[in-house]
This record gives structure tokens, sequence and C-alpha cells, in this order.
């Protein structure tokens, strides 16, 4: 099974995904958990070290900086970067995931595509990367997940829930909000199982495993 958890920062995407290993490790499933996040995943991180190295560590460091703005800003390290991460996600979602599916592993994923689509969009508006030929091809070759879990909840709670959770590089309110509507938006495309992530977790975790064990007993 391949199974894919989106939703809003704070929806609690974490916790329902270690409740769910611990359950099929008790039933001696073998899962492997993927956490993506296009142009952060190991991959690129370790290629943007060594070019940091590289340039003597005059390139900025991850984050919100003004120097990394305005190099982001320029439309062809836009361009490239974009190249790069859809690239690396086409090896990774293309390439590993169906490996491991063809091992009979249970893949459970932590943001999947869209979520990555949401992140290019409020990163660069000004680039319609949904458009290109190359993302097309990254949704060609990227397998449907069995279910797709989005979460979802107020985003006055999303919020609140971001002030006492630890986030290394936290959105801006603006952007917080930005990223809210175009979940919004996702919820009506696409064959998901939509959650109220507000309610209490093993409430949320008993929705999960319900609709898991039915997609399991209708693919026998």
């Amino acid at each position: 099974m391949l199974i894919a958890f989106s939703g809003i920062d704070g929806a609690g995407k974490s916790t329902q995904l270690e409740l769910l290993q611990s359950y099929f490790s008790g039933i001696q499933r073998k899962t492997v958990y993927l956490w993506t996040r296009g142009g952060y995943t190991p991959g690129i991180n370790w290629l943007k070290n060594f070019s940091r190295r590289l340039s003597g560590n005059r390139l900025p460091a991850s984050g919100h900086s003004t120097e990394r703005e305005a190099i982001l800003g320029k439309g062809w390290v836009q361009k490239a970067w974009l190249v790069v991460a859809i690239i690396d996600l086409m090896w990774i979602y293309g390439i590993k995931i169906r490996l491991w599916l063809m091992q009979g592993k249970v893949v459970i994923c932590d943001r999947y595509l869209w979520d990555t689509l949401i992140d290019f969009q409020i990163m660069f508006p000004d680039n319609t990367t949904e458009k290109w030929n190359l993302w097309k091809a990254l949704v060609w070759v990227t397998p449907k997940p069995s279910i797709q879990f989005l979460l979802m909840m107020p985003l006055e709670e999303s919020e609140r829930r971001c002030q006492i959770k630890y986030e290394p590089f936290p959105d801006t309110p603006g952007r917080r909000e930005q990223r809210y509507m175009l979940y919004q938006e996702l919820s009506k495309l696409g064959d998901w199982y939509i959650i109220d992530a507000s309610k209490p977790v093993d409430d949320v975790f008993a929705s999960i495993v319900t609709e898991v064990c039915k997609k399991e007993v209708g693919s026998k």
C-alpha cells in the first residue's frame, strides 16, 4: 500500500503517522516512512551544503533571510532551483517508492506531490510550475496513492498549534493564510479522504485505520 498524508501545518500529521506505523508494526507489516518537501530532500540539502562550501560560505544559509530572498528572486535562479527539485522528486517518487512497493512494503508518505506544488506556488508565484512539461512528467511517473488523507482544521486552530510547536522555518502569518486557502482549493480536487484534524487524536486515528482497513479488504 501507498498511503499519503497531506494537510496544513499543525494538523497533527506527524502524530498520526507515528500511530499508523505502530499499527502496521503490530500486525507484522513492514513499513517505510517518507517525508518529502521539494527542494529540501536529503540529496538536495547535500547539494546545497556542497555549493556553500565550494563558494567559501558566501551563499546564504537555509531559512528566511533578506539575502536568500534576493537570490531566489532572480528568475533564472528560480527556474534552476525548480528543475533540480522536480528531477530529484522523480527519483524519489518514480523509482524509490515503486521499488519499496515491489518489495511488499507499506509506504507512508508525510507530504506528497500536491503539498510540494503548494510550496512552489507560495515560494514562486510568478512561475506556473504546474504547466511545465517537466512537472507533468513528474505527475506521470509518481504512483497514485492507495489512499490519501487530507488533514484540515480551522486556520485559527492551526495558528495556535504552530505557536506552541517548534518550527525551524515557520511561515509568516500571510503565507500561512495563503497556504490554508490553497489546501482548501486542493480539498475540492482528487480522491481525498478529508479528516477534521481538530477532533481528539484518538478519534482522528480511528477514522484513519478504518479507511485503511477498508482499502486493504477492497484490494484483496
